[in-house]
């Protein structure tokens, strides 16, 4: 299983990094994680919006869904029989959004991996026989941040946007059919929860690592901003 992720999955990815850090004017490492990050997500995206318009059809049979355990409730069989009657009335398969989630992980896994190692003479050895070498490796970004040593600006901006997609995504769902008092109150924890574990978790994290959750934060922001921008 190992040894078909890095095969399949970070080895061409890191091929794709040298590719850009190499075609970048100034070889930057840091501006080549950005761009990187920005072309899987891309990629990614379709599968993105397919997953979070399953769960947005799930949200609106919520009080359907309720309603159905309420009344079964002292009868599981009859509970699941009406619950897959109204998944197959409504068009709703709960499954849906899973398969999405499932293959983006190992790419980004692999992405994160691509830069967590860095362009050592490991990784540089994966490289194919088709692929520049490069002669040197610049480890600044911007010309400014070392991105082997940690940065605490980039590390306080990567918790500020973390509290942003966590703001927009706790207004997303807020009206929402269905969507309890018990989901509310976990997504206003976690809007504060995260930005200081962001923060705290970063802090001796190499500022590449955290270059990479900026850029992978700042696109799911746009992206919730492009699904609310076509919703509206």
């Amino acid at each position: 299983m190992s040894m078909f992720f890095n095969e399949i999955i970070y080895r061409p990815l890191l091929n794709i990094a040298i590719v850009i850090y190499n075609a970048l004017p100034g070889n930057d490492f840091g501006i080549a994680i950005v761009v990187m990050t920005v072309l899987v997500r891309l990629a990614l995206m379709p599968l993105s919006l397919k997953a979070l318009r399953s769960q947005q059809a799930l949200n609106k049979i919520n009080p359907k869904l309720n309603e159905i355990k309420e009344k079964f409730k002292d009868n599981k069989a009859a509970q699941s029989e009406a619950i897959m009657k109204l998944y197959k009335e409504e068009g709703v398969n709960p499954l849906a959004g899973c398969l999405p989630l499932l293959i983006q992980l190992p790419l980004l896994f692999a992405l994160y991996k691509v830069f967590a190692v860095g362009l050592t003479e490991s990784s540089l050895s994966l490289l194919y026989s088709f692929i520049s070498r490069p002669d040197a490796v610049s480890h600044l970004f911007l010309g400014i941040v070392d991105i082997t040593q940690r940065s605490i600006p980039l590390t306080v901006l990567a918790g500020v946007l973390q509290f942003i997609q966590g703001w927009q995504q706790k207004n997303s769902v807020k009206g929402t059919p269905g969507v309890g008092k018990e989901v509310a109150a976990l997504n206003s924890q976690m809007l504060y929860f995260l930005p200081v574990f962001i923060i705290i978790i970063g802090w001796k994290m190499p500022a590449g690592l955290i270059v990479y959750w900026v850029a992978t934060t700042a696109f799911s922001i746009f992206e919730q901003f492009y699904i609310k921008s076509k919703k509206s």
